[in-house]
């Protein structure tokens, strides 16, 4: 196992201690070189959580988990929604369905774990909100102390709940997420014996590529198209590496095309990807009612865009409404309740499909990354019917109604 910058390609030793490269303070990559007798068959039977695929990940055998069951979330097939008509075959991995409500948990899991190992009990994140929720449930499993920074005024109220129940130390910054993640990492320039939970650390994303894997496993297939919302871009890397090491080790035959979906207003990657340059620019004031996408400088967005040029795929983005009618479609015709981010998947599809761009029978796998319940202002917000009766006047309605 080794580390490689992802900036000036310097290859060095990987240890979850070192989570920069040790010549230029880039973001590092984890390379794993997996030894003989990894196989399905040698995952079948085993546990339903990400630890399924321990062989797959980069962790010593002694090193003692820090696990809340996460991973193994159900894969849906969606029989029908509207303006489709059948045209394709449509899965959501549902990853509102892990311990906190979101993917988050899968990475927090592989970190923590590596952490807890070192002996390190300190810990820091900056958060639109699942982060934070997940790093404070995870860290409370070790018994240890975590900061989290979110943007003031700009985290959902179901996310930061959970970070507040959970025992987290919150400071709300003035700013964006991007602002409150600059604080983090100026904090770890002083030498702080603080452990970052963001996806700048490669070792939590280790545990989110488990997606891939699941994917794989489960479909007992690989899709044409994988679909996922991208903020700070991790996942989609995340993903994208999982998809290749298992071509890598022969497990699957083939690729999936990968397709990152942003909201318009933090959209830094999708403008990149349509320029087709190699430099981001970002977004000062990223603008979105998908809080947990609502970043306008990713700082994964180097890793995020070589996995997706390396599956063939392409970095759309949608505006606040077609989130919104994916968030109730998904709900209303799927039984998905998942928040606005989560939902950007689906609505990425739909206009993909409109574009040409998706065949009549292609086979899609939409990732929602989040549970609704992570921010029940917005459905709230929602047209609905609701009246007040008299018990015996409703009686009298619900019956002529019938």
């Amino acid at each position: 196992m080794r580390s490689r910058c992802i900036e000036c390609g310097y290859v060095g030793e990987a240890t979850p201690i070192n989570i920069f490269c040790s010549k230029c303070g880039g973001l590092i990559d984890i390379e794993v070189i997996y030894g003989k007798g990894v196989s399905w068959d040698s995952i079948n039977g085993k546990e339903p959580s990400i630890w399924r695929y321990r062989e797959l990940l980069p962790i010593p055998r002694n090193v003692k988990r820090v696990s809340l069951g996460e991973g193994c979330t159900p894969l849906i097939r969606a029989d029908r929604l509207p303006g489709l008509n059948g045209s394709l075959e449509i899965y959501v991995k549902f990853e509102g369905a892990n311990p906190t409500g979101s993917f988050k948990d899968r990475g927090m899991s592989v970190a923590v774990s590596l952490a807890n190992h070192y002996g390190l009990k300190r810990f820091i994140v900056a958060s639109t909100g699942n982060t934070s929720a997940s790093a404070a449930a995870y860290v409370s499993r070790i018994g240890g102390k975590c900061i989290v920074l979110v943007p003031f005024g700009a985290v959902a109220k179901g996310k930061l709940a959970q970070a507040i129940l959970h025992g987290a130390e919150i400071y709300e910054v003035r700013g964006s997420f991007d602002v409150a993640l600059d604080r983090v990492r100026k904090i770890l320039m002083y030498g702080e014996t603080i452990y970052p939970l963001n996806s700048l650390n490669p070792w939590r994303l280790e545990g989110q590529k488990t997606i891939a894997y699941e994917i794989a496993e489960f479909l007992g297939d690989i899709p044409d198209y994988v679909v996922l919302p991208v903020g700070n871009a991790g996942n989609i890397y995340a993903i994208g590496k999982g998809f290749l090491e298992l071509y890598n080790l022969g497990m699957i035959d083939r690729l999936p095309r990968l397709i990152g979906v942003q909201a318009k207003g933090a959209s830094p990657m999708t403008r990149l990807w349509r320029e087709g340059g190699d430099r981001l620019i970002p977004i000062e004031r990223p603008e979105t009612i998908a809080t947990a996408i609502r970043i306008g400088n990713p700082v994964n967005w180097r890793r995020a865009l070589k996995i997706v040029r390396r599956l063939n795929g392409v970095i759309i983005d949608v505006d606040d409404d077609e989130i919104l009618y994916s968030q109730k479609v998904m709900a209303r015709y799927i039984g998905v309740g998942c928040e606005p981010a989560g939902a950007a998947s689906l609505a990425g599809t739909y206009k993909l499909y409109r574009d040409g761009y998706l065949d009549r029978g292609d086979r899609v796998i939409c990732v929602a990354t989040g549970h609704a319940l992570k921010d029940p202002d917005i459905i709230m917000k929602m047209d609905y019917s609701r009246r007040v009766y008299d018990p015996d006047e409703l009686l009298n309605v619900l019956l002529e109604r019938d």
